[in-house]
């Protein structure tokens, strides 16, 4: 019996022997980019958690630099962040920032350089979309309506679409285009919640164009009072 089994077991280390001959060499590279891919995931992990919090860190040193009113430091803190770690969304808040800094002290082109590097670089959606609206009207107060336009012309987030819309309709009126800027202010209106603060101020904009919302038609009163609405 003893043999027997001693016969069996040598069969079966045989087989495991050729499997292992065959596939051994598979099965090991296969295990090696398993646990290779498991460790390059944490350490993924580690690198993001650890660029967050310097980035937090360096975030922190912008805002007490903007509190301060310090625009030298604000400068030199937002270009080290960028280039250290631009892709946080750190870097992004801290661009919106330094931008609303510059343009309160009259620095228009530091702030549209703020502004177009978060519009342009940012991997988030929403600071896109907040970058570009504050882009255009900055572009809008300098009159460079083309630009400004080009800036909200694109495909917005949901939840910024009836502003880029608002937007468009303001720099349409700035070139005295007010079929064009009634029609956007009319997607605005619509596009907004009706508890929306803001909604008000676009439909304020409409009846100035002698429009009801609500209905979506020229008011004959107003119109008939100013004329420019028709055209």
């Amino acid at each position: 019996m003893a043999k027997h089994l001693d016969l069996e077991e040598q069969e079966q280390l045989e087989e495991l022997k050729h499997f292992w001959k065959q596939y051994g060499n598979l099965i090991t590279w296969a295990l090696i980019a398993v646990l290779g891919a498991f460790a390059a995931w944490n350490g993924y992990q580690y690198w993001q958690r650890s660029q967050a919090a310097q980035a937090s860190v360096m975030y922190d040193e912008i805002d007490r630099a903007v509190q301060a009113g310090d625009t030298a430091r604000i400068e030199r803190s937002l270009a080290d962040m960028k280039e250290r770690f631009g892709g946080t969304t750190y870097a992004q808040q801290a661009g919106l920032l330094a931008a609303k800094v510059y343009y309160d002290k009259g620095n228009l082109e530091a702030s549209r350089a703020a502004l177009t590097w978060v519009s342009e670089k940012s991997s988030d959606t929403g600071y896109q979309a907040i970058a570009k609206l504050r882009l255009a009207g900055l572009l809008l107060e300098k009159k460079s309506y083309d630009e400004a336009l080009q800036q909200v012309s694109g495909t917005f987030p949901k939840d910024f679409s009836a502003l880029a819309a608002d937007r468009r309709g303001d720099i349409l009126m700035a070139q005295g285009k007010k079929a064009e800027a009634k029609a956007e202010y009319e997607k605005a209106f619509k596009g907004l919640d009706g508890r929306d603060e803001y909604r008000r101020l676009v439909e304020v904009k409409l009846n100035a164009l002698g429009v009801d919302p609500s209905a979506g038609q020229v008011n004959p009163a107003i119109a008939a009072v100013n004329p420019e609405v028709n055209k």
